[in-house]
């Protein structure tokens, strides 16, 4: 099989190596690196990972987009090293409809799926180059906390994560605060898409090449491809086309669902369930995109994006083009604008979405527990009312992707009981909180913080 490469989706930037596009984050032209082809996987080749262990799953696939980028031992070493926690898939309706549990990683969170093999991978390459990487990421929630663990005393890498300081819980927040060492979190004045456009800056800002930066935001394709790995292992437990509702905010989790798909993983359709920023149901209905800016706070937080970096790769699998116009120094003058649509058609065959209200969230939290005494957490919980709304008959699983120990506050206040804390969660709640800084929601000043704190 001939070594995959990538290119840029804005299509200016040089076709590289995954080595160079992990390294890079972003390409240069602002686009997103996506595979110059996607391999394809035989259903017969499927099925022979039937009762396989999640870490022999996660190296068959991997090695698929990998091959010729890192040796075949090293990877599986790699791959039994990062996956050694639980994927359980709880029945809720025999047949009909299940929970994909990604919340038994070390932060509670489907993050450390990709974050973990993604810090592998980076040592792994740094030390091969001999390199220095000062890692940048952006959270609306989840994925600070999961980047932070991942990349905590890693060799040669200093990780800096912007979060909007009024808008991650507490228990978000003590998962990137209480680490120190290589870990540096900062709380912007603003909203999540203020802090990742500061990031894509960042990454074409001349004045900061010193400080080799790289993402581990789902723009990174190193973050994207472990992703697929878990639609693959949920189809393995049943044989059959499945339907997946992927609550969605970055869209990195549902890239991970289309690129298996596109690889001949069996999945019927993709309910694509948002929070109440609703710019993919209306694009699905009026095939104008009109993206959310200022993003909509809501409960289900991580979700809070109202512009959805991975949304360039998903229209240009489907044949499109979009991407953000800037001014000469990197600055956003209009978002998503469309230079060439998809294909609306093929888009409205695979997708269905929605959007879920706060009130609808509260409600679906309060029936699942009085009907099936489970406890899902507010982003769950737009997965399982999208698949509602959607009234799909055929076998739905729905993508877990928090413990619903990280919102306390609100399950005591719909449930009037306490989330049982996980232990690695109950670990971080022990430890102090170190001090951390607050910024202005000003570029120039973020700029100049890391000039000074970065040596």
């Amino acid at each position: 099989m001939e070594k995959i490469l990538y290119r840029s989706t804005n299509g200016k930037a040089p076709i590289v190596s995954f080595k160079e596009a992990l390294l890079n984050g972003q390409a240069p032209d602002y686009g997103l690196y996506v595979p110059t082809f996607i391999p394809k996987i035989r259903i017969d080749e499927i099925k022979c990972l039937k009762q396989k262990p999640y870490f022999e799953v996660a190296f068959h696939i991997l090695y698929k987009f990998l091959k010729g980028e890192i040796g075949e031992k090293e990877l599986f070493e790699m791959c039994k090293n990062v996956y050694d926690f639980d994927v359980p898939i709880i029945e809720i309706e025999k047949g009909k409809l299940y929970i994909l549990r990604l919340d038994k990683g070390p932060t509670c969170s489907f993050k450390d799926f990709a974050a973990k093999m993604m810090a592998s991978l980076m040592e792994y390459f740094a030390k091969e180059e001999n390199k220095k990487l000062t890692v940048l990421v952006a959270t609306s929630g989840d994925t600070g906390g999961a980047v932070a663990n991942s990349f905590y005393k890693k060799e040669n890498i200093k990780v800096v994560v912007l979060f909007p300081v009024e808008e991650v819980s507490e228990r978000q927040r003590k998962q990137m605060t209480t680490l120190g060492e290589n870990i540096l979190p900062i709380g912007i004045k603003g909203k999540f898409d203020d802090c990742q456009n500061f990031v894509k800056r960042a990454f074409n800002d001349i004045s900061l090449s010193s400080l080799n930066l790289t993402s581990a935001n789902s723009i990174n394709i190193g973050r994207l491809l472990p992703q697929i790995v878990y639609y693959f292992y949920a189809y393995l437990k049943f044989e059959k086309e499945i339907v997946f509702s992927v609550p969605s905010g970055n869209f990195g989790n549902l890239m991970g669902g289309v690129i298996g798909k596109k690889m001949g993983l069996p999945v019927k359709k993709f309910i694509v369930a948002v929070n109440e920023n609703n710019e993919f149901p209306e694009f699905l209905r009026t095939g104008e995109y009109m993206p959310v800016i200022p993003s909509k706070k809501c409960s289900s937080n991580a979700m809070n994006v109202g512009h959805p970096s991975n949304f360039a790769r998903l229209i240009d699998i489907y044949g499109g083009w979009i991407m953000d116009e800037r001014d000469k120094d990197g600055k956003v003058i209009k978002y998503g604008v469309m230079k060439r649509k998809p294909d609306m058609e093929k888009m409205r065959n695979d997708f269905i979405s929605f959007s879920i209200s706060n009130e609808e969230v509260d409600e679906t939290i309060k029936n699942y527990y009085q009907k099936y005494k489970i406890v899902i957490e507010p982003h769950t919980a737009v997965g399982i009312k999208s698949y509602e709304k959607s009234q799909i008959s055929d076998l739905v699983i729905v993508l877990q992707t928090a413990d619903p120990a990280k919102f306390p506050e609100k399950i005591k206040q719909l449930l009037n009981i306490e989330p049982k804390i996980p232990e690695a969660l109950a670990k971080i709640l022990t430890k102090k909180e170190d001090s951390f800084d607050v910024l202005e929601n000003n570029y120039d000043v973020f700029k100049k913080y890391l000039l000074d704190k970065i040596k």
